[in-house]
């Protein structure tokens, strides 16, 4: 006669808890490693760059792709900022069997150097990159409705269906999916779109809990770095004009032309001087004196391209830093922007009559490395190229 044993509860019972024991172990050194991570930048790039190589790392959450939305308050819409994740399922396989071989820790994932390069190969941030995910109430965008609940969606298989008809994730291509908030204050400044397209892993309850973990930290990470950006953006900003300021332009002119030296690549820079303007604040006064320099200050973005640097350099002095700019290109530049200036029509206040004038600039051209070697000389050519031009009938531009 035998007799069988049921399974003691108590020996089953301390199993499962162990088995939740351990995964909770495992969950808090990611995070302890991932807050580190958070913790030594106040770069945005840096940060954003951080918090999906956490998303996909095989050492972080381990999800194959995610995208990184942040929320453009004018246009009032996402904006897809960063995205990591392979190419192909051949791509996904090539990055398994580094992983394998090297066994990388995330802090040699997330070094500072790699940030750059692999934000500008990432075809799929190509992908989506020109969308806009309207935050307007109408809009049936399931990453919209993430946004105004504030919660995580998670598209399972069986309803990936419903949104067939969604431009984003016709462009994204999954078949299950998980849209995570990222909140700061009780207000969400950014959104996580994670998927596992090539491996096809089922994205379970664990896995949500997790991601919800690190988007707590996330979200306060992006606000910490918004806020750096923004005093450092104010103390490197001219309070009248919204240029770039002349500690800034001492700084930047200093980088670009180490830059231009180490790539072998000219380098332009203007110095722009309004005409007659203390004659003109003189007779119209400063506050009418303001609004010219804030119109010249409209002209020169307009004017600049993303690489170049428009600033004050002091009081109704202006420079602009031409980069991978050769003489020829940035005399072009500088006509253009003179002949813009001198056809504008200032409007000015009411204490001066409404009236409705005309103003010119003298500019002055130099360029690295062929009439300068170092930022000292490039910037002594340019001023005296400046009053070239304004000895010689101002409304002008000159090289030395």
């Amino acid at each position: 006669m035998s007799i069988q044993m049921d399974e003691n509860p108590i020996i089953a019972d301390v199993g499962a808890l162990q088995t939740k024991l351990g995964r909770a172990n495992r969950d808090l050194a990611v995070l302890y490693e991932i807050s580190n991570a958070m913790r030594t930048t106040l770069d945005l790039d840096h940060i954003l760059y951080i918090i999906l190589t956490c998303v996909t790392a095989h050492t972080g959450l381990g999800f194959n792709r995610g995208i990184l939305f942040l929320i453009n308050h004018k246009e009032r819409c996402l904006e897809p900022q960063m995205a990591i994740g392979p190419d192909s399922g051949e791509h996904a396989q090539k990055i398994w069997q580094y992983i394998s071989d090297v066994k990388p820790h995330l802090e040699d994932l997330i070094k500072a150097e790699n940030v750059t390069s692999n934000i500008q190969r990432s075809s799929l941030l190509q992908t989506v990159k020109t969308l806009k995910i309207s935050l307007g109430p109408n809009n049936p965008s399931p990453l919209a409705r993430a946004y105004h609940e504030g919660m995580p969606l998670h598209i399972t298989p069986n309803k990936i269906s419903q949104y067939k008809d969604d431009a984003f994730l016709q462009k994204f291509r999954a078949n299950e999916l998980v849209i995570m908030p990222l909140k700061a204050k009780n207000k969400v400044n950014g959104l996580i779109v994670a998927d596992n397209l090539f491996t096809q892993k089922p994205i379970s309850e664990d896995d949500l809990r997790l991601f919800m973990m690190l988007a707590n930290q996330a979200g306060l990470a992006i606000e910490n770095a918004s806020l750096y950006e923004l005093v450092r953006h104010q103390s490197h900003t001219d309070s009248i004009t919204n240029l770039w300021n002349h500690g800034f332009f001492q700084d930047q002119l200093s980088q670009e032309i180490g830059s231009a030296r180490a790539h072998h690549r000219p380098l332009t820079l203007l110095i722009l001087d309004i005409d007659d303007f203390k004659k003109f604040n003189d007779t119209c006064g400063h506050h009418n004196g303001d609004i010219v320099l804030r119109e010249i200050a409209n002209i020169l973005k307009d004017s600049s391209r993303e690489n170049d640097y428009a600033c004050r350099y002091g009081g109704e002095e202006f420079a602009i830093i031409l980069t991978q700019t050769t003489k020829e290109q940035g005399l072009v530049i500088a006509e253009r922007i003179r002949e813009k200036v001198a056809g504008y029509t200032f409007q000015l206040s009411a204490d001066a009559d409404g009236r409705k004038l005309h103003v010119t600039v003298s500019v002055g051209l130099s360029t690295f490395s062929q009439d300068a070697q170092t930022k000292e000389e490039l910037i002594a050519k340019a001023d005296k190229a400046m009053y070239i031009a304004k000895f010689s009938g101002k409304n002008r531009v000159c090289t030395d």
